[in-house]
């Protein structure tokens, strides 16, 4: 239950003209202040208590620091990166060092380091080049050694290492000689699972005994259920496997099987949406909450011993919140709360005076700004299924709070990526920066994407460019008839998928938006899935199921279709692309393909290039220049505020290689770059 998954993490940065439909009451909001360093981020306490670290710029890059629980004011730095920020890290776990991940500009080849308390001494764990490490357990029972994987023998498939966390000494668990996609380890480091991807693009789970994987599966899993169901972890005791499982109903339900007689008992299960994320005991493992997450996250306690902590914290926080960390003890746990009209803080809880301190404000500086309120929605497509949205108004245009403006605003349709990920109620600095600058901002959870069952995922097989997007379509038109949108004022964008969206909405229905921001999306699926990494290797069968299988004709032909580089003559309205030149996911030539295309036909495209990044922007200063470029492309086909360019640009990477002059003032931001 406590396994923990690095995953490329993505910090897509997303990124005047004629008055809005409806001024903004608020003033303006620095870009800088939504999009620059965070204060504070990322509170976790050591399991034995003693500490509590968080992320925190250092020298103007984000690091890690620490201090005693007792005296959390003295904090100090730990690390000292220089260029590439620090996203993600956890305690070992004897309490005595640090572990985070980091990669190069991008590449998302992750390494492992860690980082001593005590010392400040730091060393890379995987120094392997074109090597990308996952970890697959962190016990509480074990505290010297922790389980990775690493696919410096072959790049498409990680092979299982003992990790000592004292010598760095790493010591061969299992082999990956049969095409395995990743494994599950109980609390005593043995691997118990292992899961092979199908070529129908199903799973087989086979069972591991002393390092060995045995022939017969376990269990199959279809491929329609593959994207909802798979284990969740062990108890500490090994008797109990916990999974998130699909198979035989919609929603994936969170299940208990016990492992010496197979039987399976339900816990938790929602018509609505699937079981997210849960809450286990630190010592046992056994599960002690879970949540469901439809319109907003709801928590449900199934076990008595944390029952009045979680009333305690319901009463006494003002938003969402979500348990952090916990000590071993279980005496402490860090709580952060989201009011979503302020930003979010993290606080220590006491469990045994039922007290919370108040630790840190992620973004002090938007204490007391006037941060706009997000509703969730529903929305019907025209085929009959429910698209669950969130809409941001500006401040000021929706006087009576019904969640509906005065008056019909221009509109950002903002689109997830993935598409296999989904939008969530919650504080967003994007959604707070267009609904600031004086648009209504509509997030939508088209078919495929995740968390509302297995059927709403599938549906979006083979609809990449089609249904997928009619559901955006309706979207647009669902907002227009509420009196939220002008119909000639509704720019769409994204990153990712949200890009390729972007890049859809421009090409296939070219009437539809007054303009588009792309940010890392593809053009050509056929390229594309050429160009994938070779880690990707256990989710193709699923890529192919899901948009087109390459290796056959209908495949590339419809991928071929569905590809907005060929329709890019249809352009009509602005258009801008941002790109990390360092992306593994969607190569740059990508983008750099359709913005020939449409040089070529002398059609208008601004395009920016960072050089040290990868499928998203994690640099800040490549954000707030990103973003201030976007302010000015929205502004003038849209009519909203924006902050000038000023000297963003100065402080970042980006280089400008076409259509600087089809962006107010970038052109002149680039001459004095």
């Amino acid at each position: 239950m406590r396994r923990l998954l690095i995953a490329g993490a993505v910090a897509l940065s997303l990124g005047a003209g004629v008055a809005s439909a409806q001024a903004p009451t608020a003033p303006l909001i620095a870009r800088a202040k939504l999009f620059g360093n965070p204060s504070r981020v990322a509170g976790k306490l050591s399991p034995d208590g003693r500490w509590l670290a968080w992320i925190a710029p250092r020298a103007g890059v984000l690091n890690i620091w620490v201090a005693p629980v007792s005296d959390p004011t003295h904090g100090k730095p730990l690390t000292d990166e220089k260029a590439r920020p620090i996203r993600e890290y956890f305690w070992s776990p004897d309490s005595g060092s640090i572990l985070f991940v980091n990669d190069k500009g991008g590449d998302e080849n992750f390494h492992l380091y860690d980082v001593d308390v005590a010392t400040g001494a730091q060393r890379s764990l995987t120094p392997f080049d074109k090597t990308r490490v996952e970890v697959v357990e962190v016990s509480t029972q074990v505290k010297d050694r922790i389980l990775v994987g690493l696919n410096n023998r072959d790049p498409r498939w990680h092979d299982v290492y003992s990790l000592n966390l004292k010598s760095g000494a790493l010591t061969p668990v299992l082999m990956n000689m049969g095409g395995y996609g990743g494994f599950t380890a109980d609390e005593s480091l043995r691997v118990r699972l292992a899961d092979k991807p199908r070529p129908d693009g199903g799973d087989e789970l086979f069972r591991v005994v002393d390092d060995k994987v045995e022939a017969k599966p376990l269990a199959e899993i279809g491929p329609d259920d593959a994207r909802t169901t798979g284990p969740a972890g062990f108890t500490t005791d090994g008797r109990t496997l916990y999974w998130l499982d699909s198979r035989g109903r919609d929603t994936a339900a969170l299940t208990a099987q016990d492992v010496a007689t197979g039987a399976v008992t339900v816990i938790a299960s929602d018509p609505k949406a699937d079981i997210g994320a849960v809450m286990s005991d630190p010592r046992t493992g056994r599960v002690q909450a879970y949540a469901v997450n439809y319109l907003k996250t709801d928590w449900t306690v199934v076990a008595p011993a944390i029952k009045a902590d979680m009333a305690f914290l319901k009463a006494h926080l003002p938003g969402e919140f979500s348990v952090s960390s916990r000590t071993y003890a279980d005496d402490l746990w860090t709580v952060t709360d989201d009011p979503v009209t302020a930003p979010p803080a993290t606080y220590l809880y006491d469990r045994k005076s039922k007290t919370l301190t108040k630790l840190f404000v992620s973004r002090p500086e938007l204490e007391g700004a006037t941060l706009a309120a997000q509703h969730p929605v529903e929305i019907k497509t025209r085929d009959g299924l429910t698209e669950v949205s969130y809409l941001t108004l500006p401040p000021g245009s929706d006087r009576n709070g019904d969640g509906r403006p005065d008056h019909p605003l221009p509109m950002v349709l903002f689109v997830h990526g993935g598409p296999w990920a989904r939008d969530d109620y919650g504080y967003s600095g994007y959604h707070q920066w267009l609904a600031n600058r004086g648009y209504a901002v509509l997030s939508v959870n088209y078919r495929g994407s995740t968390g509302f069952g297995k059927g709403y995922t599938s549906a979006g097989d083979h609809q990449w460019g089609a249904k997928m997007h009619d559901d955006l379509i309706d979207a647009v038109d669902w907002a227009v008839a509420h009196g939220i949108a002008a119909r000639d004022k509704v720019a769409i964008m994204g990153g990712s998928y949200g890009g390729y969206a972007t890049l859809v909405g421009m090409t296939f229905t070219p009437d539809t938006f007054a303009c588009g921001v792309d940010i890392v999306g593809p053009s050509n699926l056929n390229t594309l899935l050429e160009s994938i990494p070779p880690y990707w290797e256990a989710g193709r069968a699923q890529m192919y199921r899901s948009m087109g299988d390459p290796n056959t004709e209908a495949g590339r032909a419809l991928l071929h279709d569905r590809s907005p580089l060929f329709k890019a003559a249809a352009i009509q309205r602005p258009l801008l692309i941002g790109q990390g030149a360092n992306d593994p996911r969607v190569n740059h030539r990508e983008a750099d393909q359709i913005v020939d295309a449409m040089a070529a036909k002398h059609i208008p495209v601004t395009y920016v290039v960072f050089p040290d990044e990868g499928h998203g922007f994690a640099r800040p200063e490549n954000t707030i220049a990103f973003n201030a470029v976007t302010e000015q492309f929205l502004g003038s086909c849209l009519g909203g505020r924006a902050e000038p360019i000023g000297g963003a640009l100065k402080a970042s990477s980006a280089t400008v290689l076409h259509g600087a002059e089809y962006t107010p003032g970038l052109a002149a931001a680039v001459a004095a770059k």
